[in-house]
C-alpha cells in the first residue's frame, strides 16, 4: 500500500454529498472547540496530513539527532573561554540576552519542549529543515484537538474503515514536562500552579484557553497572565488578577524573551519574572536559555565543520542531510562546499538559491526569498542584513501535495507547500503540527494558509 494510492482514495470519497456533510461537521467541531487562529478557522481543507509509519520514525530519528546535534553545539557558550566565545560570535546574542542565559535555570534541558519546521517530501525521499522553534513553540493544543475534530467527519470515518489511522496527542506530554521541569528544580513553592504568560490580544490567545482546560482538567491549577500581571513579593510570584493574588510556580512562558526586554528596555532585568526566577522561586518553561537554540543562526553553527567536534558519526550525518547551508551574514570569507568564499559576493552571484531572514523573528516578518526577488530588491535585503542579524542560507527541497477545499460547494484539488514540524520534548519527538500554503512562506502567524492534523497510516 503506497501513500499516494491512499491520498487519491480519500479524495474519491469526496463526493459533493459527503464533501459538503463532512465541511460542515468540521466547522461545527472547530467552532465547539473553539479552532480559531484570531477570526480565522484553523482548517480550510478536506483532508489531513497523512504519513506512514516510516515517515513518522524518519521524522523522530531524524529531528531527535539534529536536536541532539544542537544542545552539545551550543553548549560552548556558557563557556567564558575561547571556544564559548567562538559559539557566542556565530549566536548573537545581545548583552541582556548573555545575562540572562548565565542564570541557572534550575533544571538542565534548555528547551523542554520545542518544535523543528521541516519540509517532508510525498514519497519520504527528502526530509530539510528550515528553523527551530526552540523558545516558545505553539499549536499543540491546537493540533490535538484538530485531530479530534477531522475523526468527527464522515469522509473520515469512512476512510478509517480500509485505512486505520493514528493521531499524534501531545498534551499530556507538555503537562508532564512541565510538572517534571518543576520538580528537578526541587519544586519550588512546594505545589505546581501554572501560569501562562503572554501578551493581551493575540491571535493565539484561544489555545492559551485550551491548555489551561485542560492542565485544569488533570489537576493541574492554572491561570493566563501578561507579565504586567506579575509581582515579586515576599520570595514568591504571584499574579494578580481581578484583585486577587495567586502564587505560581511553574511559568508557561509562551512571551519571546526578545519581545520581553524589548517591552521593559533596561528594566527588563529586574522585571518580576526575572527576579523570580533567578531566586528559584518559580521554572520557566521554557528557560532563557532557550535562546541557544532559538536563534535561526543555530544552523550556521550545525551547517559549519568547524563546530562538530563534539558531534559523534550519526549526529554528523544526519546534520549533513537534514540542515541547509546557513551563515551569518556579515563581511569576510566563509566556506561552501569545502571552499573558501567571499559570503557578500557568493550571496550576490547565487540569489536564486539563496533566503535571507532576521535572526531572532517569527512569523515570516523580514524574510527575502531570493528567487522571488529581483537583483535590486535583493540587494536592498542584504545591506539591510549588514545593519542588524541576519541569516543566509540555502535554499531547500520544498514539499507539495494536493489538498481538496470545498470552494462554492465544490471540491477543488490543488498542489500546496506543506511543511512537517515535529514537536519535542527535550530532544525526543512525539506529536507534529502541519502547515499549508500556496505561498512560500508556510505560516498561519502570517495570515495564509491552513494547518491539518498528522495521522500516521497503521498499515502504511
Amino acid at each position: 500500500m503506497s501513500l499516494l494510492t491512499a491520498i487519491e482514495y480519500y479524495h474519491s470519497l469526496l463526493t459533493p454529498e459527503v464533501a459538503t456533510a463532512s465541511w460542515a461537521r468540521l466547522s461545527e467541531e472547530m467552532r465547539a472547540r473553539r479552532l480559531y487562529f484570531g477570526e480565522r478557522p484553523l482548517a480550510t481543507v478536506l483532508r489531513p496530513r497523512l504519513i506512514t509509519g516510516a515517515q513518522y520514525a524518519l521524522l523522530q530519528r531524524a529531528v531527535g539527532a539534529v536536536a541532539t546535534a544542537a544542545r552539545k553545539v551550543t553548549a560552548a557558550a556558557l563557556d567564558p573561554g575561547a571556544e564559548g566565545e567562538a559559539v557566542r560570535q556565530v549566536l548573537l546574542l545581545t548583552p541582556q540576552e548573555e545575562e540572562l542565559i548565565a542564570r541557572h535555570p534550575g533544571y538542565a534541558e534548555p528547551s523542554a519542549h520545542s518544535r523543528m519546521d521541516t519540509f517532508l517530501t510525498l514519497d519520504g525521499a527528502s526530509l530539510q529543515f528550515v528553523e527551530y522553534n526552540a523558545e516558545s513553540p505553539a499549536a499543540i493544543a491546537y493540533q490535538d484537538l484538530l485531530s479530534e475534530a477531522f475523526l468527527a467527519t464522515p469522509v473520515m470515518q469512512e476512510f478509517a474503515r480500509r485505512y486505520p489511522v493514528r493521531p499524534l496527542p501531545a498534551r499530556q506530554r507538555l503537562l508532564e514536562t512541565l510538572l517534571a521541569s518543576w520538580r528537578e528544580a526541587g519544586a519550588p513553592g512546594g505545589e505546581p500552579v501554572v501560569a501562562i504568560v503572554d501578551w493581551r490580544g493575540l491571535p493565539t490567545a484561544t489555545e492559551f484557553e485550551l491548555f489551561a482546560a485542560y492542565f485544569a482538567g488533570h489537576g493541574l491549577r492554572a491561570l493566563i497572565c501578561t507579565p504586567d500581571d506579575l509581582r515579586f513579593r515576599d520570595g514568591r510570584l504571584v499574579a494578580e488578577l481581578d484583585g486577587a493574588a495567586t502564587p505560581v510556580t511553574i511559568v508557561f512562558k509562551r512571551v519571546l524573551t526578545s519581545e520581553l526586554l524589548t517591552h521593559y528596555g533596561a528594566a527588563a532585568l529586574d522585571h518580576p519574572l526575572v527576579q523570580a526566577y533567578t531566586a528559584g522561586a518559580c521554572v520557566l518553561v521554557n528557560n532563557f536559555r532557550a535562546k541557544l537554540l532559538h536563534k535561526k543562526s543555530l544552523f550556521a553553527l550545525l551547517s559549519d565543520e568547524r563546530f562538530h567536534a563534539p558531534l559523534d558519526s550519526g549526529e554528523r550525518a544526519a546534520v549533513t542531510a537534514h540542515v541547509p547551508w546557513t551563515r551569518v551574514v556579515r563581511p569576510g570569507e566563509t566556506t561552501y562546499q569545502g571552499e573558501r568564499v567571499d559570503l557578500l559576493a557568493f550571496a550576490r552571484a547565487n540569489r536564486e538559491r539563496l533566503v535571507l531572514k532576521p535572526n531572532d523573528d517569527y512569523g515570516g516578518r523580514g524574510i527575502t526569498i531570493g528567487w522571488e526577488t529581483d537583483a535590486a530588491g535583493w540587494e536592498a535585503a542584504l545591506q539591510t542584513a549588514l545593519q542588524s542579524p541576519f541569516v543566509l542560507q540555502e535554499r531547500v527541497v520544498i514539499a507539495y501535495e494536493p489538498y481538496p477545499a470545498l470552494v462554492d460547494g465544490q471540491v477543488v484539488v490543488s498542489e500546496r507547500l506543506v511543511d512537517s514540524d515535529p514537536f519535542l520534548f527535550g530532544a525526543g519527538v512525539e506529536g507534529c503540527l502541519c502547515r499549508l500554503s500556496t505561498m512560500t512562506l508556510l505560516n498561519v502567524t502570517a495570515g495564509g494558509g491552513s494547518t491539518a492534523p498528522v495521522f500516521v497510516l497503521e498499515q502504511a
